[in-house]
């Protein structure tokens, strides 16, 4: 199987300089291991903790495992053994100017993250790999976001069809990489062990019967407002593990929550997000999809297209290291706009829309933004499948799908 090039491996080796610790964290499959291997082949010992004997002797004598594999070392999927924290902060503290110790991996976001914050603050960096990008899928890692210096203008643009295409077989690398992959068996065989594995694991879940219904009614609700209650009735189950199952999702990386711009942070916080899969290919499977016209056509194309292009700008920022900050706008008189981009030093809007035919009445949303915002508003954005870039009025231009 051919290696395809992640955005993020410069991101890692950099970090390996920095630090004595370099955690890396990302759903199952995104290609964790396979990208570790690569980079630190040399020098570096490797050890699996997904394996049960080796994460009971983690267990049983944590010291004596420890000696066992001195550094440098990576210890792959360290959740599975977080009894080994304390023991790695130790041996770092020891030679705390050493960096590229330890090279941890994690698919259980809520587990490591909190053992990394509390046992190993100020002595790893955390960082992501997701599913492939657009981007690293065309050769192109580096690539920037249209709106940042350095963008390529020109380039081969796909046809509907082949975009349409790539959306159904979505972002993990082993079916990127092998075409000829039986897609709806893979998709089903990762589901399948996700839930015997990190449900399991995260949650004691007693129905996955159950639990599988709702990750089907969640998909059928990407990028709308989430709405627990309605989820519970519809399925039959408590607002309450309705919610805790979202949780599950979340930490497994398996979701991404995006949450309403406000300035008022505290509103952020409580008022409805909306969701998104993070990945369109398990989207697509989830929903009963299977053929490209019927996905483009059907009444989830607005749905995957808008998961789509969320996902790639979350997963190019996230690649790089830095912190996503990805909101939508919406006002009680109906305007409305799909995603803000807080850079900082200003807001981007962008409107998400699956017509190939641009108009200026697609960009109605950005320019409410930009007239309530003012100069904290940059120009904004038109993401569908237009072959060519269109100016559309003062406050937005229409941008390709694939140039994004």
């Amino acid at each position: 199987m051919r290696y395809i090039t992640r955005s993020t491996e410069s991101v890692v080796k950099k970090a390996s300089k920095e630090f004595p610790v370099v955690a890396l964290t990302g759903p199952r499959q995104s290609g964790k291991t396979t990208m570790l291997r690569r980079l630190f082949d040399k020098g570096y010992g490797y050890v699996s903790l997904d394996a049960p004997d080796i994460r009971a002797a983690a267990a049983e004598d944590p010291r004596g495992f420890m000696e066992m594999f001195p550094p440098p070392v990576v210890f792959d999927e360290i959740q599975r053994a977080p009894g080994l924290l304390p023991y790695i902060k130790q041996r770092v503290d020891a030679d705390r100017n050493r960096p590229g110790q330890y090279i941890l991996t994690g698919s259980q976001n809520i587990l490591l993250s909190q053992n990394v914050t509390e046992t190993l603050a100020g002595r790893a960096a955390v960082l992501k790999l997701l599913p492939l990008s657009y981007r690293e899928q065309a050769g192109l890692p580096g690539q920037p976001l249209p709106w940042e210096p350095g963008a390529r203008k020109e380039r081969r643009r796909p046809t509907l069809g082949e975009i349409w295409k790539s959306m159904l077989r979505g972002g993990y690398p082993e079916p990127v990489a092998d075409p000829g992959r039986d897609l709806a068996l893979w998709r089903s065989s990762y589901i399948q062990t996700y839930l015997e594995r990190d449900v399991r694991t995260l949650r004691q879940v007693g129905d996955l019967a159950l639990f599988q219904t709702f990750l089907r009614a969640l998909a059928a609700r990407s990028a709308q407002l989430l709405n627990l209650t309605e989820i519970a009735r519809d399925i039959g189950a408590a607002v309450n593990t309705v919610k805790s199952w979202m949780s599950v999702l979340e930490a497994s990386y398996q979701i991404i929550i995006v949450r309403p711009y406000y300035e008022n942070l505290g509103k952020r916080l409580v008022k409805s997000p909306k969701v998104y899969f993070s990945d369109t290919g398990i989207l697509c499977h989830l929903v009963g999809l299977k053929d490209p016209e019927h996905a483009a056509k059907g009444p989830m194309g607005g749905a995957i297209m808008e998961t789509a292009v969320v996902n790639e700008i979350y997963r190019t920022l996230a690649h790089r290291g830095e912190t996503t900050q990805l909101y939508f706008w919406r006002t009680s008189n109906g305007a409305e706009v799909d995603l803000i981009i807080d850079e900082g030093s200003r807001l981007l809007p962008i409107e998400i829309k699956t017509s190939a035919t641009p108009s200026r009445a697609m960009a109605k949303g950005i320019e409410s933004f930009r007239k309530d915002f003012g100069t904290k508003s940059a120009k904004g954005y038109v993401i569908c499948p237009c072959p060519e870039p269109l100016p559309l009025g003062p406050d937005a231009s229409a941008w390709p799908f694939f140039d994004l």
